[in-house]
């Protein structure tokens, strides 16, 4: 098979020299790996603040794809000329943030030119950089031995907040060196603890603490000035630590600047017992450093928050603890930020209460009038326009994608948005605002030039509804291999969601539905009970109940589905990831009906997942040991004769390796299909030392999809053995 045409952007016409001269196939990047790991993917959007140029982010592989590097684009907001390429360094470059002036703000341990010894070696941590508006190469202008991440600029005043980390014995950046300098030729590696948790997702928290600096231009202030920091001369800007001996506070933090360059608004962690925490809005004043907590509830968790462009008020989202009867509910609220006549905190403001969505992505209108955030809705994240006069709440977008990264013009025409859905990834859009009336807006959508083109699909998507047991509708998107219909059913795979409070309503690069349609497959995506985009009652129904509703609902859609003419019914098989690797191993335990099941970083034994996941405290009000127990697919080991797959990276902190590690011996001990005398079973285990939660380097997500791809075929379109990967040895 060798390709004869280029008929479009990763479409190729092959020919079978063996076979008539009439015999085409058509081909994406879907059928071959290697393509599909190396598609540009796009991320981020940023707009300059007078609204004339938008930058992006897009990621590739490197030369022997074992890894992925970013380079800042910039789109063109009139589509009046292709994006081109800013940056270009093996090391990458991301977090980019425009200056009132328009230079250019990013971060990268590229090697720095200036340097006067190794200027060809890579930093050993980001740095910022700055790529003038007027043209000229990008300088540094901050580093700091943690790092630097997570830039946001001042709209209207010449001022900079980065986060870094340091140790905590660290007084400064200075000392914070010495003490790095200190483990590591010392080679101690060894963290002592004083709080929870102890690990995070994929990494190991400590002994760095996360620290806010920042740099506020004054009338008399030397911009910068020539310091010696990690070894390098060369010039900074002259950041304050806004937040000294910060603890665990900063952990995971969201802030936003003030458009005058005089505060941040951050959240701030607050211990409690039990080893819970929780976060409170704080505000930070750049100049004195100053901390004022100005919102704090304990019933909930504060976070995202944006500051209104007169800096008068904070809008942000109010997450309510949970309990194992209630499920947490998300709102959005404002605050202002002058202080009470008796220095007590503001009163806060729920907005657009009656609404019943969890909003996201929330920008402020230049004026203040409203606010634009993004929402789950039905399988899709529309964009709305909320009129703070009148709490009225507009839909502007109609279409079938999820937005997100919204960038308001400053003169409130448009709003610039990266807009994707399972047609196509991440791609840049305007979004043109039309005032129809005094309180509502509608917007009609433009699609921009973006960095790259869009992927062909191997097939097409539509939608599946259906009625569950308790009458509520079941919904989900559908994805059908071109060719198949009533004369070439395609066989099924349900693909769960995790989360599990979210929704099968955009691209993911990691759990891709084309890479198997591109194998025959259809792809089945719905949204059970405990999925966002239905209103609150829809999550409560799955809430502390995991293996009822939940999975009623997965088999009520199912059914819906292998009763088309156009699916097989006899050719089926679930999988799933992290709440959806749980449900397909209590899916394993309930019901024989697939052929086969692929469970990746799933929850196994609820009872030893619920003490030595990262956030324990999160999962002991989630549910009592008594739903736990009802609900915990290892109790069925002893019902599965379905043939499983068990993917699982040591790396996992979220659902630990234990997990894996428990089912897979209980797998062969216990089922229905247990290994026999000499070991032989139909289950397999495929172990990532290396890999996290996801499975994220490029050539293990290629062996992820060979293995996946060669378990289904042996069992659900009975093609034999399959010929494993030579990267396995």
């Amino acid at each position: 098979m060798t390709p004869t045409h280029e008929s479009g952007p990763g479409l190729r016409l092959v020919t079978d020299d063996s076979a008539p001269a009439d015999a085409l196939t058509l081909t994406t990047a879907f059928h071959d790996l290697d393509e599909y790991v190396a598609l540009p993917r796009m991320s981020g959007l940023v707009l300059s603040p007078d609204g004339s140029r938008l930058v992006t982010q897009v990621s590739t592989v490197n030369h022997d794809a074992t890894k992925t590097h970013t380079a800042l684009w910039e789109v063109y907001p009139t589509r009046a000329r292709p994006a081109r390429r800013l940056t270009r360094s093996s090391q990458g470059e991301s977090g980019a943030a425009f200056t009132p002036d328009g230079d250019l703000l990013f971060t990268s341990s590229r090697p720095n030119a200036d340097a006067t010894d190794d200027a060809e070696k890579p930093l050993d941590k980001p740095a910022l950089w700055v790529l003038p508006a007027g043209g000229g190469e990008a300088r540094i202008v901050a580093t700091r031995p943690g790092g630097v991440n997570g830039v946001r600029t001042a709209r209207r005043s010449p001022a900079v907040v980065f986060a870094t980390d340091m140790l905590p014995g660290a007084t400064s950046g200075s000392d914070d060196e010495r003490l790095r300098k200190l483990r590591k030729d010392t080679k101690v590696s060894a963290i002592l603890h004083d709080g929870y948790p102890v690990r995070y997702w994929d990494h190991d928290l400590g002994p760095d603490q996360p620290h806010l600096l920042g740099w506020h231009f004054k009338p008399g202030d030397d911009v910068a000035r020539s310091v010696e920091v990690a070894s390098l001369s060369v010039e900074h800007l002259k950041v304050s630590d806004l937040t000294p001996q910060p603890g665990h506070a900063l952990r995971e933090a969201e802030y936003d600047f003030s458009p005058d360059g005089s505060f941040v608004v951050s959240t701030w962690r607050v211990p409690g017992a039990r080893g819970a925490f929780r976060t409170v809005l704080v505000r930070i004043d750049v100049d004195t450093q100053q901390r004022t907590v100005i919102v704090d509830d304990p019933d909930a968790d504060l976070d995202s928050p944006v500051i209104s462009p007169d800096g008068r008020a904070v809008a942000f989202v109010r997450e309510s603890v949970s309990d194992p009867t209630t499920a947490p509910r998300r709102t959005l609220h404002l605050v202002a930020l002058a202080p009470t006549e008796d220095g007590s905190p503001q009163r806060t403001h729920q907005v657009a209460a009656s609404w019943d969505r969890w909003t996201a992505g929330h920008q402020w209108l230049p004026d203040g009038s409203g606010l634009l955030v993004v929402a789950d809705q039905d399988g899709r994240a529309p964009v709305f326009h909320i009129d703070l006069a009148t709490d009225e709440v507009t839909q502007l977008t109609h279409d079938d994608y999820t937005y997100s990264d919204l960038q308001v013009a400053p003169d409130a025409t448009v709003v610039y948005a990266l807009r994707a859905s399972y047609l196509a990834p991440a791609h840049p859009v305007r979004i043109h605002l039309v005032v129809e009336d005094e309180h509502r807006t509608r917007g009609t959508v433009t699609v921009l030039r973006a960095p790259v083109p869009p992927p062909t699909l191997p097939g097409t998507l539509t939608e599946v509804r259906a009625t569950a047991e308790d009458g509520h509708e079941v919904r989900g998107w559908l994805a059908l291999p071109d060719g198949s219909g009533p004369a070439n059913p395609a066989p099924l795979l349900l693909w769960i969601h995790g989360g599990p409070l979210g929704s099968w309503n955009t691209w993911s690069w990691r759990w891709n539905p084309w890479l198997m349609v591109a194998q025959g497959y259809a792809v089945l995506l719905p949204d059970p009970a405990l999925s966002t985009g239905y209103g609150q009652e829809f999550i409560q129904r799955g809430w502390g109940r995991w293996g009822a509703e939940p999975f009623t609902d997965l088999m009520a859609i199912t059914d819906a589905t292998v009763a088309r003419e156009d699916i097989d019914e006899s050719r089926t098989a679930a999988m799933g990831g992290s709440f959806g690797g749980y449900m397909a191993n209590w899916v394993a335990g309930q019901t024989d009906r697939f052929r086969a099941i692929v469970t990746h970083a799933s929850l196994w034994a609820l009872d030893q997942f619920g003490p030595t996941t990262d956030v324990s405290f999160y999962w002991e009000r989630e549910m009592t040991a008594e739903m736990a127990e009802r609900y915990s697919p290892h109790r069925n080991v002893g019902n599965i004769r379905t043939p499983m797959l068990v993917v699982h990276g040591d790396k996992d902190y979220r659902v630990p390796v234990g997990e894996g590690l428990r089912l897979w011996y209980e797998l062969l001990s216990s089922s229905q299909l247990p290994a026999d005398d000499e070991g032989r079973t139909p289950h397999r285990f495929l172990y990532f030392p290396d890999e996290n939660h996801w499975v994220l380097s490029p050539q293990h997500a290629k062996v992820w999809y060979q293995v996946v791809t060669g378990f289904l075929a042996e069992h659900v379109l009975d093609q034999g053995v399959p010929e494993l990967p030579e990267t396995l040895g």
